[in-house]
């Protein structure tokens, strides 16, 4: 025990990254270097130092000519020998640009090559050593592993900028400062060192700045993980969002984590705000000191002018390179910051690896015998709830055994044991006679095969999802699937896809049904054909008729093999089959089924004929003659006409993978008293959602009395806890869940713009419904006519879109920051002129050190004010910066939640996209404003001001400099357009590498119990290796148009040199004029250049920006859902009076024709149906997922279409087949999407509900209670228990009308009991259900029962009468004659 309580420990300690102590180094950045980079990374090195030589080399050449002139102009030199001398310079300033070119393009060209090799090498070492981590550190993830995979993508992204061109240019600009340095001391060290004697304190003033920078950092990265789990789990759960009205809900949710991760963001801008400003301040203020003592050594003759100018412009350039890392040193800390964290999550991997310490033994053969020997468990993140207690099983070889139990008693637990997914905690598991410790992991999981309910499937084709089954799935033929898809009844359905078996069934099998999906896992567990087949409610989502054949076809082709089932229906056991039953983790009874129905308790005692009885096997064999009949290679599609079709377009199911857990709490309806808080208002008046109104609230349904107060004289009459009838029926989901896809496909938001507390009294305003003025391609905004990739727009139009979203308090801070910008511009042209003015001072006979001094102190005033203007720019701009990103953020949750079902179902708008579309796309377009925009706006001040003063003062030499301005703008533009081009690529590659990732780790059961390992791993190898070739091929032509643009820099200057010399030879301007230009033009021009080192950077932030931009321009409240205004106090009679209507993905047949139906108020009626009847189209339509194509649905004589949607639904309540769970904590998902202050989500309402869910005493025993984090990242639930906890989600609103669409699909037998009492007194009390379902126990408990066939009523009218009428539709569906 003590063992096992040293392990959660650790396991608690793992369970968070963020809670981790990680003190990143600067080593960090090399955490995934090895040896093969070593090359490419010494090259990178020797390269940049090369090249941070190259402006020492220039300070010297610029001395030399200062020389010249300087000669020039006290007579020593006359005009011939000045224009002979600086043209010897200039030949050199030219070589020396040839050089700086080829050494540029090479250092830019290796660097960016590093980063793209530390990518690639993160990638995979984290890909690898995530295969190999056990399941419970998967379970204790905290933040669930979907966040935790969207974090580590955009932590590679931050290492591979770190490690990229921001590295070299850190490291070329450091070795300008070092050699520059140098040059000054060899030059004349007593002025260098008097000049730089203020380094020093800065030095240490910067690096306890730095210092301060890293903890808001690590803060920023854990709220942005809070945002990102946000909208990860919003957009998974997009159908529960849009049925509860919860978009308001979801996107104040959001934007206050957003908002959280910018308050810290901003601590880092202002940090590195006051470096640069600082350093600006220094760097110009050293001049007080160091032209004062350069005077005076000039006067007494130590040194010549041109000396001290070499030495002065050194220590200039050595201060301007540390000026410009400054800007580098956010990308470089938040790239050591992401190696670091990579690094500890895979040393935190390293620890503990339970699940590769496989065994040797490799059996030649598996006969299937198993054997699980008094096993306890508990899992690590429920460890004081047990799931299996001393439970003892054994399963013979070649015969088939049944588990039942109640939700939570430990049944999938069994399944995930054998598999080895867990280890038991004691006891031991044998299969064949052989111990699992002791067998192969690969053996085994070839040798048993797991269905679950929840069936996983690959964004591959159909056939090669079935052909995954064997390990030479490259080499399986066709006719081998067909076999396959016969056995599992899937001839129709792959009929009607165009392209048949070769048909993507996209990211998690999203273009499938979830009865489709589980026929395709059955039909891959039919061709992989083990030894050992475990089915875990792996036939839940298909009708009886379906499952039946199914059943019956499964022991057919599993006849003389081991097969355990795992279920909830009891109809399917046979009399002579065996079974084990669970209870709280403990076998409770076992043995046949004949033997346990003569027993005095349990499920199986006194036996009656099941709640709905099968056809018989002659009936079945005609049925499943005709199902087979359509052959799989034809390609045409048709209606889903027959009874029998395996066509189903009417499910309300949402999708949820359920995680099973130990406990079982059986579900008595124990119920409490209400608060009087809540008897203010009838327990039954509805949830009003945040976009209804006060007064809509108060016309709300009053007197509907209080249906949960036990009467009393009355009692829950629950007499035991194993009832006959709790067969697991579902509902008509066979194959044909397309309604899922479908039905949504015109639903936007209800009321998105405000918070949860808000209500709004009106239509959308226009100021709602504007979209951000970006255009990128023509059909940007709605991207429902086609795929075309998204163009990347332009910087500009970016950029343009800043001010429109920004809020009028930002906007003059906007206007500030670029006012400072413009004066820190100012600044440059500034101190050029005062900058001359030293300079002219050493032609000067007299008051030489007056002069100087004079000049120094205006220096030391221009440094201060350019200085507090640089601070403010780089603050106030990545303040702007960051409102920016947060407004569009907010705005494209908003939009994106407002989107169509169908809108996701696209492989461009998956849930892994978006989430990183909001996440890293953000994070990098912020950089547009925060450090590009302000950087280029202060370049074409800078320039502008420059050129105009330098044509005042020497027209003839500015007019030749500009001369060379449209080849440097070419091959700048040239090298921005190829630059684009290849990031936008690079872009691509590495989101395909991630999306791979994502469904590996999303999906790691399925990948382990189908031993998909090595492929997924292959093809993750394959995706970032072709990322890696793009990326050198990117690092080949960036490094070469960088190179060239950058010597064309060097070509200007000297071009300028030598026609200064011309023209001061002429005698037509002074010597001192054509030094103010050389100073302007050769500042302005060096400014210039640097920016462009950004252009890959800001390529790729607009490429980012795009992605997010289209996000935001989002159609918002324009789809029919918004069309309506008018508010029902009441739902009335619902009236369908012609209604016909076609999916609009699925235009071949009509899934409602012509149909007429009425639905009565406070009536509780069933709709029951074969597969593809449309029974929950009809559900779909009451809730305005979807208009009719043709019709009138109306409710209480008015038009749906002149409905307020929001506030209709608000009266409705969903209890879908498959619940979602939320990230949240037990009361808050119970509350989803109420408004704090309302009285529905008090927490005496909310156990009150769980009450009636019968969840209550299940919750209390858990040690938080309804505090209790569940979802992804918190305690795991079973099927059950999610479903109990969706249906009081459904009762805490107090409906007018329940939706259920088989609610107890999920729950065992004495669940399902309560759930069909809490229908029977809502019919009581004149509370209208709406069922879908197929079990016969609940069509009972409803008044009115609705039998639909091929989209219209077949009959109607009470069970009893439907069920004894001879030849009727329901008598045939339950098996009648």
């Amino acid at each position: 025990m003590e063992a096992l309580t040293e392990e959660q420990n650790e396991l608690e300690s793992q369970g968070s990254e963020s809670s981790q102590s990680i003190n990143p180094r600067w080593r960090s950045l090399f955490a995934f270097t090895t040896r093969p980079h070593l090359l490419p990374l010494f090259l990178a090195l020797v390269l940049s130092v090369s090249s941070g030589v190259v402006s020492p080399v220039l300070s010297y050449l610029l001395g030399r000519v200062f020389d010249c002139f300087t000669n020039f102009g006290i007579g020593k030199y006359g005009g011939p020998e000045l224009i002979r001398n600086v043209s010897k310079y200039a030949l050199g300033v030219t070589g020396l640009g040839v050089a700086s070119g080829v050494l540029h393009a090479g250092y830019f060209g290796f660097w960016l090559m590093f980063g793209e090799l530390q990518a690639k090498g993160a990638r995979d070492s984290l890909f690898g050593s995530m295969l190999e981590k056990d399941m419970e550190w998967y379970d204790m993830r905290k933040d669930g592993v979907e966040a935790l995979i969207q974090r580590l993508q955009t932590q590679i992204r931050e290492l591979q900028m770190g490690t990229s061109q921001p590295l070299g240019f850190a490291l070329q600009s450091t070795v300008t400062a070092l050699s520059a340095l140098g040059l000054a001391l060899y030059t004349a060290w007593d002025l260098t060192l008097i000049t730089i004697a203020t380094i020093p304190l800065a030095a240490l003033v910067l690096g306890w700045i730095s210092a301060r920078m890293q903890p808001s950092i690590d803060a920023q990265a854990k709220e942005l993980n809070t945002a990102s789990k946000c909208a990860n789990n919003a957009f998974q759960a997009i159908d529960v969002v849009k049925c509860f009205n919860g978009q308001d809900f979801e996107t104040w949710q959001y934007a206050k984590a957003i908002h959280r991760a910018a308050k810290k963001y901003l601590i880092q801008a202002k940090a590195n705000a006051l470096q640069i400003g600082f350093v600006r301040f220094i760097t110009l203020s050293m001049f007080v000191q160091g032209f004062w003592y350069g005077s005076h050594i000039v006067i007494t003759g130590k040194k010549e002018p041109g000396q001290v100018l070499t030495a002065f412009w050194s220590c200039l350039s050595a201060l301007q390179a540390v000026e410009q890392i400054l800007p580098q040193i956010l990308v470089l800390e938040k790239g050591r910051a992401a190696g670091a964290t990579l690094q500890a999550i895979l040393t935190q991997m390293d620890k503990r690896r339970r699940v590769i310490i496989s065994g040797q033994l490799t059996p030649e053969f598996c006969e299937g015998d198993i054997e699980v020997r008094n096993v306890s468990f508990r899992y690590p993140s429920r460890p004081d709830q047990p799931a299996l207690k001393h439970a003892s099983f054994f399963f013979p070889a070649g015969e088939t055994t049944f588990v039942i139990g109640t939700s939570g008693s430990g049944k999938s637990t069994l399944g995930n044991l054998l598999m080895r997914f867990y280890e038991p905690a004691s006891g031991e598991i044998f299969i064949d006679g052989n111990s699992l410790q002791t067998l192969d992991i690969a053996w085994l999981r070839n040798n048993i095969t797991l269905v679950q309910q929840q069936s996983v499937l690959f964004n591959e084709t159909i056939f090669k999802n079935i052909a995954f089954a064997r390990r030479d799935w490259e080499k399986v033929e066709k006719h081998e699937v067909k076999r396959s898809i016969d056995t599992a009844f899937l001839q129709s359905t792959i009929n009607e896809f165009p392209k048949g078996v070769d048909t993507v069934v996209g990211a998690g099998g999203n273009a499938m049904s979830g009865g489709q999906r589980q026929r395709v896992a059955i039909a891959r567990a039919n061709l992989r054909d083990t030894p050992i087949l475990i089915l875990d409610e792996a036939t839940s989502a298909l009708d009886h008729i379906s499952k039946g054949m199914v059943m019956d076809a499964i022991r057919e082709w599993r006849r003389g093999k081991t097969t355990i089932i795992i279920t909830h229906d009891l109809s399917q056991i046979a009399d002579n089959e065996f079974a084990y039953i669970l209870d709280k983790g403990v076998v409770v009874q076992e043995g046949y089924r004949y033997a346990l129905e003569k027993g005095e308790t349990g499920p199986l005692v006194a036996p009656r004929r099941p709640s709905v009885n099968f056809p018989t096997t002659k009936r079945l064999t005609k049925l499943s003659e005709e199902v087979r009949k359509p052959s799989i290679e034809s390609t045409s599609s048709g209606s889903c006409g027959s009874t029998l079709s395996v066509c189903s377009h009417d499910s309300l199911d949402i999708q949820y993978r359920p995680r099973r857990q130990s406990v079982f709490v059986p579900g008595i309806f124990s119920l409490a008293k209400e608060s009087p808080e809540i008897n203010r208002r009838s327990y039954f008046e509805p949830f009003v959602s945040p976009a209804a109104t006060g007064a809509f609230a108060m016309h709300r349904m009053s007197g509907v009395p209080d249906i949960f107060t036990r009467p009393s004289n009355q009692s829950p009459q629950l007499k035991s806890a194993w009832p006959l009838r709790s067969r697991r029926e579902q509902k008509e989901q066979d194959l044909g869940d397309w309604s899922l896809l479908n039905e949504l496909h015109k639903r936007t938001a209800g009321a998105a713009d405000r918070t949860p507390g808000e209500r709004s009294t009106s239509q959308a305003s226009p100021e709602q419904s504007k979209t951000i003025p970006l255009k990128t391609t023509r059909r940007q905004s709605e991207d429902v006519q086609g795929e075309a990739p998204l163009r990347i727009a332009p910087i500009k139009k970016i950029l343009l879109t800043v001010w429109p979203t920004l809020t009028w308090k930002h906007r003059p801070l906007l206007l500030g920051g670029f006012f400072c910008a413009a004066v820190h511009a100012a600044g440059t042209p500034v101190f050029s002129f005062v900058f001359s003015k030293l300079l002219a001072t050493f032609f000067q006979p007299v008051n030489r050190e007056r002069e100087a001094l004079k000049w120094s102190l205006s220096v030391l005033a221009v440094g201060s004010g350019d200085a507090l203007a640089s601070f403010f720019m780089h603050y106030l701009l990545e303040a702007c910066g960051q409102a920016w990103v947060d407004n569009l953020r907010i705005e494209s949750m908003k939009r994106i939640i407002d989107q169509p079902r169908t809108w996701f179902d696209k492989d461009k708008n998956s849930v892994a996209k978006l989430t990183e579309c909001l996440d890293r796309n953000a994070e990098e377009m912020r950089n547009l404003l925060g450090r590009f925009a302000g950087f280029m706006f202060v370049v074409v001040i800078m320039l502008s001001t420059a050129i105009i003063w330098s044509l005042i003062v020497c027209w003839k030499l500015t007019l030749v400099g500009l001369a060379s301005a449209p080849f440097i703008y070419m091959i700048t533009r040239l090298y921005q357009a190829v630059s684009g081009k290849w990031e936008g690529r690079s872009n691509d590659a590495g989101t395909s590498a991630a999306s791979i990732f994502t469904e590996t780790f999303g999906n790691i059961r399925t990948v382990r119990a189908l031993t998909l390992e090595a492929y997924l791993h292959e093809k993750y190898l394959k995706a970032t290796e072709k990322a890696f070739h793009v990326g050198l091929r990117r690092s080949l032509y960036s490094g070469t148009f960088y190179g060239i643009s950058d010597s064309g820099i060097a070509f200007a200057t000297a071009l300028i040199f030598y026609y200064g010399a011309k023209v001061a030879a002429s005698r037509d301007f002074t010597v001192q004029n054509i030094v103010t230009v050389f100073s302007m033009l050769l500042f302005s021009i060096a400014s210039a250049n640097s920016i462009l080192a950004f252009i890959p950077q800001i390529n790729s932030s607009c490429a980012t920006a795009t992605r997010l931009l289209r996000l935001a321009n989002l159609p918002h409240k324009s789809s029919y859902e918004h069309a309506g205004h008018v508010r029902l106090p009441a739902l009335g009679t619902i009236s369908f009076n012609d209604i016909s209507f076609t999916y609009p993905s699925r235009p071949l047949g009509p899934v409602l024709n012509f149909l007429n139906l009425e639905l009565p108020p406070h009536t509780s009626i069933a709709l029951v149906g074969a597969s593809g009847s449309g029974k929950s189209t009809i559900a779909s339509l009451i809730l305005g997922l979807y208009p009719p194509t043709s019709g009138t649905l109306t409710f209480d004589s008015l038009a749906i279409s002149a409905l307020h949607l929001p506030s209709l639904r608000s009266l409705i309540a969903v209890v879908p087949q498959t619940p979602q769970i939320f990230a949240t904590t037990i009361a808050l998902n119970i509350a989803y999407a109420m408004p704090e202050r309302s009285p529905l989500a008090a927490r005496a309402n909310i156990e009150h509900a769980a009450e009636v869910a019968g969840i209550h005493a299940f919750i209390a025993s858990l040690p938080r209670g309804y505090n209790t984090l569940i979802g992804e990242g918190g305690t795991g639930l079973s099927g059950g228990q999610a479903q109990r906890i969706a249906i009081a989600r459904a009762v805490a609103r107090k409906p007018m009308l329940m939706v259920l669409d088989e609610a107890t699909s999920a729950l065992d037998g004495e669940s399902a009991r309560g759930i069909r009492e809490l229908v029977a007194r809502l019919r009581e009390k004149g509370v209208g259900v709406l069922m879908v379902t197929h079990d016969r126990e609940m069509m009972r408990v409803c008044e009115r029962i609705v039998v639909v066939k091929e989209g219209r009523v077949a009959e109607t009218g009470g069970f009893e009468e439907l069920v004894l009428r001879r030849g009727g539709e329901l008598r045939r569906l339950l098996g009648g004659a």
